[in-house]
């Protein structure tokens, strides 16, 4: 792949760009997926009798967390990981920017 936008990935900085980028991504999914596991298991099941003695809307909470609480999580999360993930491109291609300009200048940054 040639042009104006490839990378050359054999470019040890590039590929240390690549690597934290993927660690960063997967740091975020991991977060993420034990928020929703807290909630969807813990509060929805484990956690639901003590919970029960609490209300919300007329409902037990717990009963609101095993039917309602776990799907609105979740569609919070899946916003968080959109914006989170945004701004990690955002900073990942400024990363690969600075490097691709440090290379057109003939240097090592």
């Amino acid at each position: 792949m040639s042009g104006p936008d490839s990378v050359d990935v054999r470019d040890p900085r590039i590929a240390e760009a690549i690597d934290r980028y993927w660690r960063s991504n997967l740091r975020i999914m991991a977060g993420l997926l034990l928020v929703w596991a807290a909630v969807g298991l813990g509060c929805g099941i484990l956690f639901a009798d003590t919970l029960n003695e609490f209300r919300l809307g007329g409902f037990k909470l717990g009963f609101w967390f095993a039917q309602q609480g776990s799907v609105i999580t979740f569609v919070v999360l899946v916003l968080a990981y959109a914006l989170l993930m945004a701004r990690l491109d955002r900073r990942h291609h400024e990363e690969l920017e600075r490097i691709r300009t440090s290379e057109g200048q003939g240097g090592d940054a």
